[in-house]
């Protein structure tokens, strides 16, 4: 058995799909993993499912779209693990497939808050944690998604906050740099989760016919991000594309 690292991870959105595939790659990379979203008994049960337990593992509720919270997420953190390694913004939520003019702003609100100021607000918690620990720096990785870079019909939320990524995951890796704080953005298409059963069942194309796509399994995600987290300090990959090999992305529309 090699010696713990006892570096600690931080999964926004960790209760399932994607979020709980990366914690259980970290996990089994010997990192302490912080496992936060809205549903507390969803993170409990997936530190279960993923054989965590409490010396390894830790679950704090948390709405990561409101600034209270998540100071309350990071001062948890910091007491019970004392330092921050690696960040995952993967918290995210869609609004519903019709046409933009008929969204409301509360649906328009939810998505940004959740897809763009949750990854926000815990960068801005961990790059003050970064930057005050020893040693100093650490890494934040952010799901972009493939529609950071082609949307699907019917989806100006979600394209929109996803798009931002991409240039907050750029500001980050810029400002970042005197901290020795990296960060990095992994795009996803078609990972097997409970958000993307609907393409298996068959979903609306570019030019409005359904067909069901192509879909890859989660944990080659969760891998994906542990090779991302894993990298010295000196390295970072600031962009990382994965997907199902025959989905519709490239040559989409």
């Amino acid at each position: 058995m090699g010696q713990k690292n006892n570096k600690v991870a931080l999964i926004t959105g960790a209760g399932v799909g994607i979020g709980r595939a990366a914690a259980k790659a970290l996990l089994q990379g010997d990192y302490q993993v912080v496992l936060t979203g809205r549903n507390l008994d969803k993170l409990q049960k997936a530190i279960e499912t993923i054989g965590g337990n409490q010396d390894n593992c830790f679950a704090f509720a948390c709405d990561v779209g409101k600034p209270e919270q998540v100071k309350k997420l990071f001062a948890a953190l910091k007491e019970r693990f004392g330092r921050i390694d690696v960040l995952f913004n993967n918290a995210g939520i869609g609004a519903p497939a019709i046409p933009m003019e008929d969204l409301t702003y509360d649906q328009w609100m939810d998505v940004v808050n959740a897809n763009l100021s949750g990854a926000f607000l815990c960068s801005q918690e961990a790059i003050r944690m970064m930057k005050a620990q020893s040693p100093q720096g650490g890494r934040i990785i952010n799901n972009g998604s493939i529609s950071a870079h082609a949307p699907r019909p019917m989806s100006a939320p979600y394209t929109a906050t996803k798009h931002a990524i991409s240039g907050l995951t750029k500001t980050i890796a810029l400002d970042g740099r005197p901290f020795n704080i990296a960060c990095g953005q992994i795009d996803i298409g078609n990972a097997a989760t409970e958000m993307t059963e609907r393409m298996a069942a068959g979903i609306m194309q570019a030019d409005q016919s359904i067909k069901v796509e192509p879909r890859m399994d989660v944990d080659h995600v969760g891998q994906a991000v542990l090779h991302m987290a894993e990298l010295p300090l000196e390295s970072n990959i600031l962009s990382m594309t994965i997907m199902a090999t025959n989905m519709p992305f490239v040559g989409r529309g």
